[in-house]
């Protein structure tokens, strides 16, 4: 690499197949994109990589080809492979997905200690399952155990109050605006300390 055109574009097959013709990849630019992705400025970046400053700018406006020693250093300080460098980013693909739930005609699931109100019903395919939730119960005595699953969750308490139990953390008290964000796969539990039940935002990761 270090006797080749400092513009030469280096050439990789597209990812949908060996019988796609290739695909020019700007090396200097693929490098902008990355360290700026992490927010990096080039003194920032040259540090993370163990080259000189001038020499990653030099890189990422085609006025030098590097060498492999460098293209190995590039990758370590960006903590990504070697092929992944010369990879270009992944085309944002518009799916163009909507669903609208009107107050109270959200699918109803039923719990002795939670209503659940699932919303977004009609989509497929999510990444995550919103609900609405009607706090049922009001002592931690009324669950069978710990709730856990996988994924990751967010709530936010519309009404009320509530309490939060979680695995490996003391309970909390949420009230009307306050929010959590928490593992799912760790025990959970909620109850109500309100006069009248507490209602909740509920989203789940499905990853």
């Amino acid at each position: 690499m270090t006797n080749a055109d400092p513009k030469r574009l280096i050439r990789i097959a597209r990812e949908t197949g060996p019988d796609t013709p290739a695909e020019p990849l700007n090396l200097g630019q693929r490098v902008r994109e990355l360290r700026k992705a992490k927010g990096w400025t080039l003194d920032q970046a040259a540090g993370q990589a163990g080259l000189a400053r001038s020499t990653l700018s030099k890189i990422e406006n085609g006025q030098m080809s590097p060498t492999y020693d460098a293209v190995k250093k590039l990758a370590e300080g960006l903590k990504i492979s070697v092929p992944q460098l010369f990879t270009p980013a992944g085309k944002v693909q518009v799916s163009g997905r909507m669903a609208v739930t009107k107050s109270g005609t959200g699918q109803a699931h039923v719990t002795t200690t939670y209503e659940h109100e699932l919303l977004a019903g009609g989509l497929s395919r999510k990444q995550m399952l919103p609900y609405r939730a009607t706090i049922r119960a009001r002592d931690m005595a009324e669950f069978d155990g710990w709730v856990r699953h996988e994924g990751e969750e967010f709530l936010y308490v519309l009404t009320g109050v509530i309490r939060l139990y979680t695995e490996f953390y003391e309970p909390v008290e949420l009230r009307r605006g306050d929010s959590a964000y928490y593992d799912a796969t760790m025990g959970h539990n909620v109850i109500s300390l309100s006069d009248e039940a507490a209602t909740l935002l509920w989203v789940t990761s499905l990853a």
